[in-house]
């Protein structure tokens, strides 16, 4: 009996050991990793409210393009770079004289209630554009007035311009609506729509909830479409949560009641960095702030002079601007193009480091002096340089114009600043009523810069510092009318040259947009923006959940 017992402790000795020894083995040969899992919420403070979540008029409000950009798509999207590429669209085709634009739809892509995208949406969506009476920006309407559109099939549309117009694929990115469920209804009838509280999109994320207080939408709720075309988020729900300012978005996140911060202004960058948990991404935005010089006005200014218009940027240290008055949230520019993007160029174009030596001798050149550091500038006539600086009344514009004024008295140059609400700058741009302003572009995807610097739109159009060089004007014309990417990159790279030479206004920065994400939410990342809601572009990559996964034999 005994010696039976002892064969038993033997025998699970043994087995004791040879499972320990195969645990040694795989612990040693197998790893063990965590994974993305699918599910979870990400909850977001946004700074602002939405007013309407529909494509066609999400241009003016943030906070609408925020949940547009997660809920509906378009038959292009654009890249970090500026570039367009297929979306709701397979592909496209273009004729030799680049005046046709076939497209061909996907035939997997719905919308959120099930129904199949069809060329019936495309048409049905152009039509609300073109309409007399649409109330989005007039700029995309009397393009698309411009166009007429065919459906060839049930999922291919032809697109006819009248001449070549090589930006048009930009136009190609607005999101569309679904005719089956607005079918009847007008363009004036936009604004007032109940499906702008309830969208259905064709996005990667559906809308399932709206909380509003007050008349304002104060949260909405979405859920990822598992019928979604494209790559599915690990995210299973976001939320939304909107409050009257950034600071309000920011101390929410604070309390632990969010996981990211939508937008965080310089003025609250110092709190965050000191938040231990958040995580900053930055990218640069697709606007540029310049300050533009009124050449109408050469009677009384001296703005007509290129040299005058170079000592003044010569005379500004834009680093320091960036440093002092934006937390170091801004790029300086080298030319009036954004940087990054695929015609941004500076080969061969002046540079204008800050350099106030260099600047009084452009002004000597031109005819300005001063008899010592204590008096100003005068031109031989003893007119005294002196011009007003409007600048739209909000902190930070007003801080940035105060410093430029600075600046440019160190030169010896008496400039006034005026501080104006933005309708009343607006006002002064299309009047051609001021003397110098600071004012900021919006530059998304294909740059073509005609309307801002094309010597017809001096007096009626965009052009609102009045200048006008001919073979400027040349070069924008022959860019805007080839398709040819190379030969548009040459015409361009000539522009920008020409433009740092004259200087008919002086690129200041371009901002830099800073969101705030919790380091319990994974996997995000930030890329340049064309808008607010392009910090989405990677949301299939974000996680909050993983899962455990023995991986594969490691190798010695």
């Amino acid at each position: 009996m005994f010696r039976r017992i002892g064969w038993q402790v033997l025998l699970v000795g043994v087995g004791f050991l040879l499972t320990a020894t195969m645990l040694a083995y795989l612990a040693t040969t197998y790893t063990t990793e965590f994974r993305p899992a699918r599910g979870g919420t990400y909850v977001e403070s946004v700074g602002g409210y939405p007013q309407s979540l529909n494509p066609l008029l999400s241009f003016y409000n943030d906070a609408d393009s925020d949940v547009v950009a997660l809920t509906f798509s378009g038959l292009t999207q654009m890249t970090m770079y500026g570039d367009v590429e297929p979306d709701l669209a397979q592909g496209w085709e273009v004729d030799s004289r680049g005046m046709t634009y076939t497209f061909r739809l996907r035939n997997d892509a719905l919308w959120h209630d099930g129904v199949y995208v069809t060329a019936d949406d495309v048409l049905f969506t152009v039509a609300l554009i073109q309409d007399p009476d649409y109330p989005g920006p007039q700029d995309i309407a009397s393009l698309w007035r411009s166009v007429r559109v065919e459906k060839i099939d049930s999922y291919t549309v032809r697109f006819s311009l009248q001449e070549p117009y090589a930006a048009f694929l930009d136009y190609t990115t607005l999101g569309l609506l679904p005719a089956h469920v607005l079918e009847g209804i007008r363009a004036a009838d936009l604004p007032t729509l109940d499906f702008n509280r309830a969208p259905v999109g064709t996005g990667p994320f559906r809308l399932v909830d709206v909380t509003t207080a007050e008349g304002q939408i104060t949260s909405v709720t979405l859920k990822r479409f598992e019928r979604y075309y494209g790559e599915l988020s690990y995210l299973e729900n976001i939320v939304l949560r909107f409050y009257p300012t950034p600071r309000a978005a920011f101390d929410v996140y604070l309390d632990g009641s969010v996981e990211g911060i939508s937008r965080i202004p310089s003025d609250l960058l110092s709190e965050a960095w000191k938040q231990e948990s958040l995580v900053l991404h930055s990218a640069p935005t697709s606007e540029m702030t310049m300050i533009y010089l009124n050449e109408l006005m050469t009677d009384t200014l001296p703005f007509g002079n290129s040299s005058v218009r170079q000592a003044l940027l010569y005379g500004l240290d834009r680093q320091a601007l960036i440093d002092n008055v934006l937390m170091g949230q801004g790029i300086v520019p080298e030319t009036p193009l954004l940087p990054g993007t695929w015609a941004y160029d500076t080969a061969g174009v002046n540079r204008y480091p800050y350099d106030p030596d260099r600047a009084m001798i452009e002004l000597s050149e031109a005819g300005w002096v001063r008899s010592s550091i204590t008096e100003p500038l005068r031109n031989v006539a003893g007119q005294v340089m002196a011009f007003d600086l409007i600048a739209a009344n909000e902190s930070r514009d007003l801080a940035m114009a105060n410093y430029v004024a600075e600046l440019w008295g160190d030169l010896g140059i008496s400039v006034t600043v005026k501080g104006v609400p933005p309708l009343a700058l607006s006002g002064a741009l299309e009047s051609r009523s001021y003397e110098a302003l600071l004012t900021h572009l919006v530059i998304p995807g294909d740059p073509d810069p005609y309307p801002l610097w094309h010597d017809t739109q001096a007096f009626v159009g965009q052009n609102y510092t009045g200048f006008r060089h001919r073979r400027i004007s040349e070069i924008l014309e022959q860019a805007r009318m080839t398709a040819d990417r190379q030969e548009r990159k040459v015409l361009y790279r000539e522009f920008q040259q020409l433009f740092m030479e004259e200087v008919p206004a002086l690129p200041l920065y371009v901002p830099v947009y800073t969101y705030g994400v919790d380091s319990r939410v994974q996997g995000s990342q930030m890329m340049p923006l064309m808008y607010t809601g392009d910090r989405f572009k990677t949301i299939s990559d974000w996680f909050v959940l993983q899962r455990r996964v023995v991986g594969g034999i490691q190798r010695p």
